[in-house]
Formats: C-alpha cells, sequence, structure tokens
C-alpha cells in the first residue's frame, strides 16, 4: 500500500485516489483480471498506469484512438514514464525501432492498435517479451451491441490465448449498457474479474434540450455567451459542419472545422489549433474527439441528436474533464430524426457478420435511436433518464442541474413553438407510436394522465418544470477539485491567468498541449496555496517529481513575483 500511494504522489502527483481506482490497481497487483467502468474524467488510465510502473514487464495497452495514444505516451514522458505507440501514424522501420526498444526494456507501457495485433512483427514481440499485462481501452468496442463495435477488437482473444504466458488482462470503458458489460467479461474471457463501476454520473456538467427551428442563431447565441472559453459544436454532416463553420467565422469567432471530408493535413492542424488552446472553438463530426484529452472544454454544443445516447453521453462528456462546471447543450428538431434514420440505413455492412447479424444490428441501430428522440422530447430529468440507460437508479427523482429540474422549461417565451412529431417508425425499425415500448418511465408517465400530459407537452413543447428535489446522485465523486476556478477571489484569478500565460509559453516550446503540462486544476492548485520552494510546489494537486524538476521553479518565479 505504501508502495502505490508513493508512486502515486511522485509520478503523477496526487495525494489520494479516486473512487475505485485503489481497488483496480490492487487487484492488478495481486494477479486478477479487473473490468473497471468508468465515466470521462475519472482517471481511468491511472488504473492500468500506476500496476503498470510496479509491474516486472511490460504493459501492452490496446486502443483503437491514435490521438489518445499520442497524447497519452506524451503525457507518460512528460512524467518521466518511457512508453511507446504502435500504429498508422509511424512507418514500419519507426514500429521495428520501437518494438526492438521495448523488448529491450526501454519503454513500460507499449500502445498498440487493435490492427496491429496480428501483424508479425508485433506478435514476435510478445511471444519474446515478458508481458505482464494487456490493458483494453474503450473496451465496449468488443460488443456488437455497443455504439462502436470494432471486429478488430475480436483479435485481442487470440492475442492472448496464443500468449506464452497468460497475462493480467484488464478493460476499461466509459460507457457500457448492463448488456455490453457482460459481453466484454464474456468476450474476453475474463478469469474471475474484480468488476468496478463507480457511477455514470458527471455531477459537473449541467444537461439541458432546446427545441430549435433556428439553430445557427440559437448556436451563434451560445458561443457568444461563452466567449473565450473552449468548445466542441457536434453536427451529424460535414455539410452542417461547414455552414456553422462559415457562421461562426464570418461573425468574428475564432474557430475550427474537423470532418473527414478534409485532407489529412488541414484536420490535423485544426485539431491541434483547438488542442493548444490557438482556437477556442471547434465545429465537427462525430469523427472529431475520440481520445482527445482536452481537459479545459467548458461547453459541448450538438447542434444535431446524436443517434445513440451512448454517442451523446459520450461526445457531451468532452465538456468538464478538470471537473470544473460545463454545460451541454442539444439543439432537437424533428429533422433530426429522419437524417439519423437516413444515415443508419445508409451505412456500410460489414463483411465479417452473417446477413442476420447486420439486420440484428440495424434493428438494435433502430432502437437506440428511438431512446435518444425520447431523451430529446421528455420533460423527466434529463440526468437521471441517462443514467437509467445505463443502469444506475436512485430513489430520488430530479438533480437540480439540468434544463427539466432546474425550472429552465418554466419561462417558455423565448423558445420556438414545438412542432408536432410524426414518430411512426417504419419496419427497418419497428412500427409503433412514440409513447409505445418506452425503456422506463419517467415519473409522470407512471398513468394514463401521465402520458396523456407527455403526449401534449411533445406536441405544444409547454414543458412543466417538475419540481423535483435534489439528487444524491454524484454526491460521493471525487472528481471535483476543493477549490474551483469561480472560487478564486480577484487576485487569484490575475495569478491564475499569469501562470496560464506561463503554461502556454512552455506548451509552445515544447510542442506540447498546455493541459499536458499541467491541468487548470493544477493551476487553481498553485493560486490557492501559492507554493515559494520545492516542498510546497510538490503539495500541490498533479505536481510529481519530474514535473516539478521540468517547470517547478517557472511557476514558483512567476509566483513570487507576483
Amino acid at each position: 500500500m505504501q508502495d502505490i500511494y508513493r508512486t502515486l504522489k511522485s509520478v503523477f502527483g496526487y495525494d489520494e485516489f479516486r473512487d475505485g481506482q485503489k481497488e483496480i490497481i490492487e487487484s492488478i497487483l495481486s494477479g486478477r483480471d479487473v473490468l473497471g467502468i468508468m465515466p470521462t474524467g475519472a482517471g481511468k488510465s491511472i488504473c492500468y498506469q500506476l500496476p503498470a510502473l510496479m509491474l516486472p514487464g511490460i504493459t501492452v495497452v490496446v486502443s483503437p484512438l491514435i490521438s489518445l495514444m499520442i497524447d497519452q505516451v506524451k503525457s507518460l514522458n512528460e512524467q518521466g514514464i518511457h512508453a511507446a505507440y504502435i500504429n498508422s501514424a509511424l512507418t514500419e522501420n519507426q514500429i521495428n525501432k520501437a518494438l526492438y526498444n521495448a523488448a529491450c526494456g526501454r519503454y513500460k507501457i507499449v500502445y498498440v492498435a487493435p490492427e496491429r495485433l496480428e501483424t508479425g512483427r508485433f506478435l514476435d514481440f510478445v511471444n519474446n517479451s515478458d508481458i505482464s499485462m494487456i490493458t483494453v481501452d474503450e473496451a465496449h468496442c468488443i460488443s456488437q451491441w455497443g455504439q462502436d463495435f470494432r471486429p478488430s477488437y475480436l483479435k485481442i482473444v487470440n492475442l492472448i490465448e496464443n500468449m506464452p504466458k497468460r497475462p493480467v488482462v484488464s478493460a476499461f470503458t466509459a460507457t457500457a449498457t448492463r448488456q455490453v458489460k457482460g459481453d466484454i467479461a464474456r468476450i474476453l474471457r475474463l478469469n474471475n474479474p474484480y468488476i468496478c463501476v463507480t457511477g455514470f454520473d458527471r455531477s459537473n456538467l449541467y444537461f439541458d434540450v432546446k427545441t430549435s427551428k433556428h439553430k445557427d442563431r440559437d448556436t451563434l447565441d451560445f458561443v457568444l455567451s461563452h466567449k473565450g472559453e473552449s468548445g466542441i459544436i457536434y453536427c451529424s454532416t460535414r455539410k452542417n459542419v461547414d455552414k456553422v463553420y462559415q457562421m461562426l467565422k464570418s461573425n468574428g469567432i475564432a474557430v475550427a472545422r474537423y470532418h473527414a471530408g478534409m485532407d489529412n493535413e488541414d484536420r490535423k492542424s485544426n485539431q491541434d489549433s483547438f488542442i493548444y488552446d490557438e482556437t477556442p472553438v471547434i465545429v465537427a463530426t462525430n469523427a472529431f474527439g475520440m481520445g482527445i484529452d482536452k481537459s479545459n472544454v467548458r461547453y459541448v454544443l450538438h447542434y444535431n441528436m446524436p443517434q445513440c445516447i451512448e454517442n451523446y453521453y459520450q461526445e457531451a462528456g468532452r465538456a468538464g474533464r478538470d471537473g470544473e462546471a460545463a454545460q451541454c447543450l442539444l439543439l432537437f428538431s424533428v429533422q433530426d430524426i429522419i437524417i439519423n434514420k437516413f444515415l443508419i440505413k445508409s451505412r456500410e455492412s460489414n463483411d465479417e457478420l452473417s446477413a442476420e447479424e447486420q439486420e440484428e444490428l440495424l434493428k438494435n441501430d433502430f432502437r437506440r435511436l428511438k431512446k435518444m428522440e425520447y431523451y430529446c422530447t421528455g420533460n423527466g430529468c434529463y440526468r437521471e433518464y441517462m443514467l437509467n440507460y445505463f443502469g444506475e437508479y436512485s430513489d430520488t427523482h430530479g438533480c437540480n442541474n439540468c434544463g427539466n429540474c432546474s425550472g429552465h422549461w418554466l419561462n417558455m417565451s423565448e423558445f420556438d413553438e414545438f412542432e408536432g412529431i410524426d414518430s411512426t417508425w417504419d419496419s427497418d425499425g419497428d412500427t409503433m407510436g412514440a409513447a409505445g415500448d418506452l425503456p422506463w418511465q419517467y415519473p409522470e408517465w407512471d398513468s394514463p394522465s401521465g402520458m396523456a400530459s407527455r403526449s401534449v407537452a411533445r406536441q405544444s413543447g409547454k414543458r412543466r418544470g417538475p419540481a423535483y428535489k435534489a439528487t444524491d446522485y454524484g454526491t460521493k465523486s471525487s472528481a471535483r477539485p476543493s477549490m474551483s476556478l469561480n472560487d478564486l477571489d480577484d487576485d487569484e484569478k490575475r495569478l491564475f491567468d499569469e501562470l496560464r500565460q506561463l503554461r502556454l509559453t512552455i506548451a509552445r516550446e515544447e510542442h506540447l498541449p498546455p493541459y499536458i503540462v499541467f491541468s487548470d486544476k493544477t493551476l487553481v492548485d498553485m493560486c490557492v496555496k501559492k507554493p515559494v520552494d520545492k516542498a510546497s510546489m510538490l503539495s500541490c494537486n498533479g505536481v510529481g517529481e519530474n514535473k516539478y524538476s521540468r517547470y517547478g521553479e517557472r511557476f514558483i518565479e512567476v509566483i513570487r513575483t507576483h
């Protein structure tokens, strides 16, 4: 126990573990398989990175996200941990060199794309190296019922079973229904796993839905109300990305865009300008953001309704990773349903699945789309709806931190009249009315009168602000800092701006995203503690020995001068 706390502090700069982390790490170090289901920002990476440092051999992390691998390796190297990644961003010569260095013991952690698992060079590496742990990140990708099924993930099972000595297997994801959770454990053949579900709630996020006939106007108003803050705007089509990008740009907003129709160089340049805080706003399709670890995103606005709750919660969850308050707004229109049905029908078939499996997946996609529509048109607690979807329930109803619970809808004069919806689903999904086959009932829907009220509300848009009491969701979460930026006094906020400018200068010198140097949470802690020597600087959240040796004195000098 002393060793894991010592490592946590000296390497990562933290004094305490977050919910679930210690138990997962102890299980791994005892040789037990684990499955961790933890929300975005809950600290999943430390659950495998810390034991990787303490295990005798190498940890292989399977991840589908090139951007995440690159970010994680940069961050690890900044903390003094030698790591490498193997994916299509490297040449074959670079891959061979990385695997040779890993085999020689120069790397403790190697990230690899699932498509690389069956290459001869990689198989030679794992079969002739001391592999202590295989970690499966974004583990929901192994289930065909997950929102992002990838057949290449099935190669992980073959890799593990053909290794000379079976390593510890750990799997992590932020979004998994009960069915997907069971699939992960079954398909990966986890051996008596320790399963940790810390909860899906992100208590610092404010969720809201606005039915809008004027999405461009509403988007511009929202962005202007968050001037200078970092935000992501998601659109369902490339055409909408280009349209919204041009609209914001013509109104003087510093904005970038990202979608698959752009060439690789432009996409990378725009992504970097957002990550490096050069452009605060980015408009993108859902091709953007997977694995982006930018911690200071203050809002995520969905210009269109996503196809399922899993996608929405994952995309919205890119806001507020630092634990600070952030807003998640979804602009809804009937056209969104039509677009999503078209996109689902137009999706390319997967040659690795049978015709029957393809048909079942299509029906499942339509079922999930219906549940996404229920989220947008219901008048119950948004947070409770999503948590219920992932199998998390509470005796209380409402959260006091979403548009429906806070009474946001009590004043409807500022909103567009809600259009009537023809929600009849064709034979590709289910034929049914929108009120049928509810995945669960909102409290108001438990009676015929409640159902009738919901029907009227959906047609007229006249939603009632429910008088729910505050829920206990998230009260045990340790994701929120003891002090936030809003808690600082005026002098401390001026110091924060000075420290943030120094962080930006260092980030440009080192060619790193600013949040990899230090997070906003760490800067806030510096503003409160005002460290002027090594011991007090090391007491700040997120400052480890390696970070101090590289940057500590420069931040101390700014604090002293201030």
